[in-house]
């Protein structure tokens, strides 16, 4: 009888050490990208109870991963937190925003984020299966992403959000889901499927074969034998993925690149034949795209015809198990390693590149666990979930117009190759595609949902339902993280009003966003663009331009005495900090005039726009006019003038009304 009952407890303790935890909360945010923490930081905000679920060890995504360079297109597009954001960054480096940055800096910010709002964060952990009660997720089942083995565990949630690059909790959940190119036809678009262009493309004559001029040979390392399709087929190609490199010049913060395991110089032969070809002088620009980052860093991305890219090593990714997609991330990781140690290191490539080469390294500072190298692969694109409003050209171009935004993007509609391959007995490369959009334009909250009845308690904000074109444009890292905003402040709607995600008032959830930026209390900026009709006075010959903040700008080199007066309605009295956006354009005027009235006195401020520095992928920046202190109502006003003796152009873009705390 005692052996039965110690047999039954010691079955007891097993069994009840084997259950997974079970962990309830209002919303489950899967993906510690830059969209999840936005989300998560904004559903805590709301008042909801909330866990981020990361499958990694850092936060942050790519944005943290060493994509310091931001993919911008216009400022405009970035708003709420995902704006904080860059100006949190900015207040490390002593500005009001910045847009370059370094990893490390990154990373504390969005940690910061999650220290503010209290918010509990489970690592290493990572979906395995999902759970629903017809169209609802119940729950989610976790796996131990560590190696170590830990204890499974169990999400129950009201709401779930997917940030993930990948879309795993998305695919389990059994919503509609892509991947690849679409052909043109299937949305009448132009740029989508097969495109042989002429950027990041070899020139003619470079031979594909091991032995010149001889096929039998075989192909050199990374070129496919497949035949060109005709343009605009579509097929499950994937556009190449990479490393945002974090590299740095820096001898005292410097650690060598070292040959890494499992190198293979074969890889890298091609280069060498475009090299012969090409000749260039030095590495930056013509096989690696550096681009400067504070303290002697460069963000490191794919240039030319041959680069960090490993064009058709991917085609497995998107839907790949666990195992396959860490055998696919090591192999990017030993082939960007294995590129900057070939052009340091082998002789057969220019003594001058080699030199030019060594001068760089791995930051000591950086990635301090992970061996100064960054964790995270550059998923430019996996799985696109499939809704009842796909994202297409027609949306990029300003063709088609859809009212329910919560969001918006700007950039160039962007591939990277997606395959290497042999045309008339030469390599080229396929699939690149940059194509800019004409203006600013809105993302569809329709794009961010899944289709009606297939699951009612899920958002979608980075993998969301777009083409493959669209969503070049589309897979910004700021425009994820106003998308992620918008999902947490949906999925607490839904929450608080009982109704599916795709039922609750977009237009409600419109004024939430503008009205409560940082989804809390504080008060919202106040922004008059020389769009804004109702509160904008001009008089004179302005011309419209292209560019600057929003969908235009006003320029005026007449010297003709015109002006332009911004309108912000002040809702409450008190000190304001005044910002004017200069775009840097051909030919400025050295000075550009300003007056601030404050609805009693007027200052007048003369600011020189060719000493304000740009930097980043952006040709503006908000500069300060000063701090005023504004009476209430539309009282009070900021005048540009173009006085007669004005040589050169002047700008009118943008005004911003920043309360002072």
């Amino acid at each position: 009888m005692k052996h039965t009952l110690f047999f039954l407890l010691l079955l007891f303790t097993f069994r009840a050490a084997a259950q997974p935890k079970i962990i309830q909360t209002d919303i489950c945010v899967y993906g510690g990208t830059s969209a999840g923490v936005i989300a998560a930081y904004t559903a805590k905000k709301m008042n909801k109870s909330v866990l981020l679920i990361e499958p990694g060890k850092r936060l942050g995504g790519l944005s943290s991963g060493g994509l310091g360079f931001t993919d911008i297109g216009n400022k405009s597009i970035v708003t709420g937190v995902a704006r904080d954001f860059y100006r949190q960054v900015g207040k490390h480096y002593g500005k009001f925003e910045q847009w370059v940055f370094e990893p490390k800096v990154a990373e504390a910010v969005f940690k910061e984020y999650v220290t503010k709002a209290a918010l509990p964060v489970i690592y290493q952990k990572r979906v395995i299966k999902v759970k629903k009660t017809g169209q609802r997720i119940d729950e989610i089942l976790l796996e131990d992403a560590s190696g170590r083995g830990t204890k499974a565990m169990i999400i129950k949630a009201k709401m779930f959000i997917d940030c993930s690059y990948e879309g795993d909790l998305m695919a389990r959940a059994g919503v509609s889901y892509t991947y690849g190119r679409e052909a043109n036809s299937q949305y009448n678009e132009s740029i989508n499927g097969v495109q042989m262009k002429n950027k990041h493309q070899f020139p003619d004559g470079i031979d594909p074969y091991k032995v010149p001029g001889k096929p039998e040979s075989g192909l050199l390392w990374g070129i496919s034998s497949e035949p060109l399709a005709p343009e605009g087929s579509g097929d499950k190609k994937i556009q190449a993925y990479n490393f945002r490199i974090c590299l740095t010049s820096d001898p005292a913060n410097r650690v060598p690149v070292t040959r890494p395991a499992n190198y293979d110089s074969s890889k890298y032969e091609l280069l060498l034949r475009y090299i012969e070809y090409a000749k260039p002088r030095e590495i930056a620009g013509s096989v690696l795209k550096f681009d400067h980052m504070p303290n002697r860093k460069v963000d490191i991305n794919n240039q030319g015809p041959f680069s960090t890219d490993m064009i058709g090593m991917n085609y497995d990714y998107p839907d790949a198990g666990y195992s396959m997609r860490d055998a696919i991330f090591k192999a990017h990781e030993t082939y960007n390693k294995g590129l900057l140690y070939f052009l340091g290191h082998d002789p057969r490539v220019p003594e001058h590149l080699r030199k030019d080469m060594l001068k760089w390294g791995y930051p000591k500072d950086e990635y301090t666990d992970n061996g100064h190298w960054t964790p995270q692969l550059y998923v430019r694109e996996a799985r696109r979930m499939v809704s009842d409003y796909v994202m297409t050209e027609a949306n990029c171009l300003g063709v088609a117009k859809t009212p329910d935004a919560v969001g918006a993007a700007a950039y160039t509609m962007d591939s990277h190759n997606a395959q290497r391959i042999v045309v008339n007995g030469m390599v080229k490369n396929e699939g690149d595609v940059q194509h800019k959009v004409p203006a600013p334009y809105p993302v569809s909250y329709r794009s961010i949902v899944p289709k009606a009845g297939e699951c009612a308690n899920l958002l979608v904000p980075v993998c969301l339902s777009a083409s493959h074109i669209a969503y070049g444009s589309i897979r910004m890292e700021p425009v994820f993280m106003v998308l992620g905003q918008s999902a947490a402040t949906a999925a607490s709607m839904a929450i608080d009003t009982r109704k599916p995600v795709q039922q609750i008032d977009v237009s409600e959830l419109q004024t939430l966003l503008k009205t409560k930026p940082l989804a809390d209390n504080s008060p919202a900026d106040i922004l008059v663009d020389n769009d804004d009709k109702d509160n904008v006075e001009i008089s004179g010959n302005w011309q419209k331009a292209a560019g600057g903040y929003g969908p235009s700008m006003l320029v005026d080199s007449s010297g003709s005495g015109a002006t332009i007066k911004f309108f912000p309605l002040i809702k409450s009295p008190g000190k304001y900090h005044v910002y004017t956006y200069i775009t840097k354009v051909k030919g400025l005027a050295s000075l550009i005039n300003y007056t601030i009235y404050d609805g009693t006195n007027s200052k007048s401020v003369g600011l020189d726009p060719r000493r304000v520095n740009v930097s980043g992928q952006t040709s503006g920046e908000w500069t300060s006019l000063g701090v005023f202190d504004l009476k209430e109502g539309k009282k009070a006003y900021i005048e540009i003038s173009n006085h007669k003796e004005t040589v050169g152009n002047t700008i009118a873009d943008a005004i911003l009304i920043v309360p002072e705390h």
